[in-house]
């Protein structure tokens, strides 16, 4: 029998890893839902090899759980979570912005994605928009010139992205704030101002990090 969802020809592993990542930032798969290898092949019609392969890059990025021998859970965050992962993002991002500010440069990837940004903020598109806010950091830190910053960065994002996806923080603002304060941050940048950038920056993570436990702790009293 057919598997149910196709995979275009790319790669198979990274076809079949964009597909799955996106299946569970959207919330189609959902917090606390197992993934196994047996699921995997099935639903895509590959071999249990290459499923794995998948689940376990999925893993390494922080979009799925597992402990030794257990099945891959998608994880879901909890508030004391959720402000450790931004500690650790912080961190990671302001040292990166330090670098850029003293060159006082936006890199171009920045600008494009902020353009991005901007355009789904018009067209009140949430997924474009958490896109295109994880590629503006994602822009910073790599222009940063550290592979070691990028790689931390990367898996800290992972995560971010999760939950962004898992509860749509950005509906919860105007869709214009975040692409006012990201433009706070290019200014400060672009100035060559080292604690105008902070400011802006440590600002623009407090207000996201604000609106995610925000959102965990609406969530749990809905539940209890």
């Amino acid at each position: 029998m057919a598997g149910e969802y196709a995979l275009t020809p790319s790669s198979l592993t990274d076809a079949l890893y964009n597909a799955l990542r996106m299946r569970i930032i959207n919330g189609e798969i959902k917090g606390g839902e197992r993934l196994t290898e047996a699921r995997v092949s099935t639903e895509y019609s590959v071999a249990r090899p290459t499923a794995k392969a998948c689940l376990e890059r999925l893993t390494a990025e922080g979009l799925l759980r597992r402990t030794a021998h257990k099945t891959a859970v998608v994880p879901v965050f909890d508030a004391d979570e959720l402000v450790d992962l931004f500690i650790a993002r912080e961190a990671v991002e302001l040292a990166a912005v330090t670098r850029l500010v003293a060159q006082a440069r936006v890199p171009d990837d920045a600008v494009h994605a902020q353009g991005a940004i901007e355009l789904a903020a018009e067209r009140l598109s949430f997924p474009d928009q958490v896109a295109a806010d994880i590629a503006f950091h994602s822009a910073l830190v790599t222009a940063a010139g550290s592979s070691r910053l990028a790689k931390m960065h990367g898996l800290i994002m992972g995560e971010i992205h999760l939950t962004m996806g898992q509860f749509q923080a950005h509906r919860s603002t105007n869709p214009g704030t975040v692409v006012a304060e990201h433009a706070r941050i290019m200014e400060a940048i672009s100035h060559g101002s080292r604690e105008e950038a902070a400011e802006a920056l440590t600002a623009h993570l407090d207000h996201a990090r604000e609106r995610l436990v925000a959102q965990v702790e609406r969530a749990s009293h809905e539940q209890a």
